[in-house]
């Protein structure tokens, strides 16, 4: 008998790298999964592909062709117009695909992208399909912060019938919601980390020391004064230690704008492309210290145990933060502190501890997915 149809329901590069660990967990159980994809990211999508041993999409819901990176909130709507429009048209197509075996088909999704309400939406109403969320009951407590973010994971919850939670706290956050809920003991990141962590470093005239920064959240770089001030400290900072701040083109072009190209130099605070993640991880784990507003990145310091300011004013992921992850709420002073202590702040290393997808899985083979 023909086995229940499983699809991700995608469209960033981190929803690949976390969901990768499923997928191919899934795969070892003779289901192989589709991937469908909403196409938030492109640029790169095809080397991480190649990097994780995931097949090309299955689906694209924004055509290949006409794809291009999200790189503004004004983009969203019509992004958003065609993946519902290229789902609506292709309903039948993605129907048949799920139910061809007449039992109750599942899409997954994952995070708090615009592809987490989207893809669940197009899963639950038009598909007519059960719907999954990896990574879910999230909660920083504040729709506006961070926007969307918190947004997402609401509407998703709505919706789904499986929330796959990554500690005790998210499971609480989803107490009064409609489905199961499954605790998965910590974030699918961490096995996606195995995967990379002991890779070579590709970077040419690497210090022997180093910190790392990564800024890119439209919540800090749209306030010019809260990224300028936050800059201006990590440049001062660099004089002790060189920094590699790690920056996509929306950062270069803000940093461009705001006339601040200037802070950074070949030496000290040196400015650096984003690098796919089986190239990045290694970065991160041989840094001496992590200042990013990236929730997946402050995890994954959280886990190496590695020293980690988490640049934002709110976190939905509170019970990472300690002596080793800081939230700075936004503030110059509380980074500076960050920075003049993290050298006391490295803790236990979590790698090995945890292995939440394994945990996914076998909750799916339980449920008759797979």
């Amino acid at each position: 008998m023909a086995l229940p149809v499983i699809s991700f329901i995608l469209g960033t590069t981190a929803e690949l790298i976390k969901i990768a660990p499923v997928y191919h967990g899934i795969l070892e159980r003779g289901v192989r999964p589709k991937i469908w994809f909403t196409a938030q990211h492109v640029d790169e999508v095809s080397d991480v592909l190649a990097d994780l041993n995931l097949p090309e999409p299955d689906v694209w819901l924004v055509p290949k062709e006409k794809a291009h990176n999200l790189e503004s909130p004004a983009q969203v709507p019509g992004w958003a117009t065609q993946v519902l429009r290229t789902a609506w048209s292709r309903r039948a197509e993605l129907k048949a695909a799920l139910v061809e075996d007449g039992r109750p088909p599942l899409v997954l999704v994952h995070g708090d992208t615009f592809t987490t309400p989207y893809g669940s939406l197009i899963g639950k109403r038009i598909l007519k399909s059960r719907v999954g969320h990896v990574e879910a009951g999230a909660r920083s407590g504040s729709i506006m912060s961070p926007l969307p973010e918190e947004l997402n994971r609401k509407i998703a919850a709505k919706i789904v019938d499986m929330h796959f939670a990554p500690s005790a706290r998210e499971v609480n956050n989803l107490r009064n919601a409609r489905g199961v809920v499954v605790d998965t003991e910590a974030n699918t990141a961490i096995d996606a980390m195995r995967m990379a962590i002991n890779g070579p470093l590709d970077v040419e005239g690497l210090p022997e020391k180093f910190g790392l920064a990564t800024l890119h959240r439209f919540e800090l770089v749209s306030r010019a004064e809260k990224y300028r001030e936050a800059l201006e400290i990590l440049r001062e900072q660099s004089k002790q230690m060189p920094i590699l701040y790690m920056a996509g083109a929306p950062e270069r072009e803000k940093i461009r704008s705001l006339g601040l190209a200037n802070l950074f130099d070949e030496k000290n605070f040196i400015i650096q492309p984003k690098m796919r993640y089986l190239k990045f991880l290694p970065l991160v784990a041989r840094a001496e210290y992590v200042v990013t507003d990236s929730g997946g990145l402050s995890a994954e310091c959280y886990y190496l145990g590695l020293p980690c300011a988490v640049h934002r004013e709110r976190t939905e992921t509170p019970q990472h933060l300690g002596e080793t992850v800081v939230l700075t709420e936004m503030r110059g002073d509380k980074l500076q502190n960050f920075l003049d202590t993290y050298q006391n702040r490295r803790g236990e290393s979590w790698v090995d501890k945890f292995h939440p997808s394994e945990i996914i899985v076998d909750t799916l083979a339980r449920l008759g997915y797979c």
